[in-house]
């Protein structure tokens, strides 16, 4: 398990401990629906060759993973963000491997939260 893996899992465990159930499935959801507007605005600024608006948009994203402890993810969009000369499609590749990485994450522990069903 690496360190970043470790500190997500941290996270959620503070985040559990802070916050009602309800509270937390909440805050779930608003970051899987962050994730999903954040990723096709990225996307969408990609096809458009907007580098100014990729960064936007991944410094935003970059915000919801640093608050989730996505940390991969954050790592991801502050490379974007910092006027790198990597082509755009490739930063947005990157992004989208943290993207799918935090929202199975964040999908886990919402199972993990469902009540009992027996």
């Amino acid at each position: 398990m690496t360190s970043d893996s470790q500190d997500e899992q941290g996270f959620a465990v503070q985040l559990m401990a802070d916050l009602t159930v309800e509270d937390v499935r909440h805050v779930l959801a608003v970051f899987q629906s962050d994730l999903q507007r954040l990723a096709d605005l990225l996307a969408v600024n990609v096809q458009a060759g907007d580098a100014a608006g990729f960064r936007k948009a991944a410094h935003a994203l970059a915000g919801a993973a640093g608050a989730m402890g996505a940390a991969e993810l954050d790592a991801a969009c502050r490379t974007a963000m910092n006027g790198t000369t990597i082509p755009l499609a490739i930063l947005n590749a990157d992004i989208v491997a943290g993207v799918i990485a935090a929202g199975q994450q964040a999908a886990a522990l919402q199972v993990q939260l469902e009540p009992s069903r027996g």
